[in-house]
């Protein structure tokens, strides 16, 4: 495991210092446990450890360990989310109302050996996609884009933004929830198809 650098801090910030030291190695077995390899485990735990430097910079963190390991659980269900293909409907799943309706693997939006009717179909898909995102505020378009399609870190985009991860996470969540409803009409459309 190697070691996450803390930037020197004075004060108050000696207490997000000792709880990173104190916590590390527990939290690295925790997501290791959870991952297959100790470089993802890795990435997972440097974002978690920048996420809580942050917002303690901004905002006291009352119980840091339980704040910790729930981040570290958010970033392993993200990692997962990004290793398998998805289906889409989960790119357009309503929170309040679920749709059981199980949708088989020619829905797969990133199959390589797509048939003609299924290429239509993503290309459909992508169409909608790009035209959903052209109604998005450019913030939220900006870190849905980045982290979604272009595969970048929050650190990454918060680097090239200057924007906060926690701001970020917002933007994204607003996206996401938007893009659900607005591609909602699609998602039934194709399955009546």
């Amino acid at each position: 495991m190697a070691s996450i650098s803390i930037p020197q801090m004075a004060g108050n910030d000696e207490k997000i210092s000792r709880t990173v030291l104190k916590e590390q190695k527990r939290l690295f077995r925790f997501i290791r446990d959870r991952v297959p390899q100790d470089a993802d485990a890795e990435d997972i735990l440097q974002d978690v450890f920048y996420q809580f430097v942050n917002t303690s910079l901004s905002e006291p963190i009352e119980q840091a360990a339980a704040w910790l390991f729930k981040v570290a659980t958010n970033r392993i269900t993200d990692w997962y989310r990004k290793k398998k293909p998805q289906a889409f409907s989960a790119f357009t799943s309503n929170d309040e109302e679920e749709d059981d309706t199980p949708l088989g693997p020619e829905f797969r939006l990133f199959d390589p050996d797509a048939s003609p009717e299924l290429q239509y179909i993503r290309s459909l898909v992508w169409e909608g996609l790009e035209e959903a995102l052209a109604e998005l505020p450019e913030e939220q378009r900006q870190v849905f884009v980045m982290h979604e399609l272009e595969d970048k870190s929050f650190k990454e985009i918060a680097e090239i933004t200057g924007s906060s991860v926690n701001t970020l996470l917002s933007r994204k969540r607003y996206a996401v929830l938007f893009l659900r409803e607005r591609l909602q009409d699609l998602y039934t459309d194709l399955l009546t198809y």
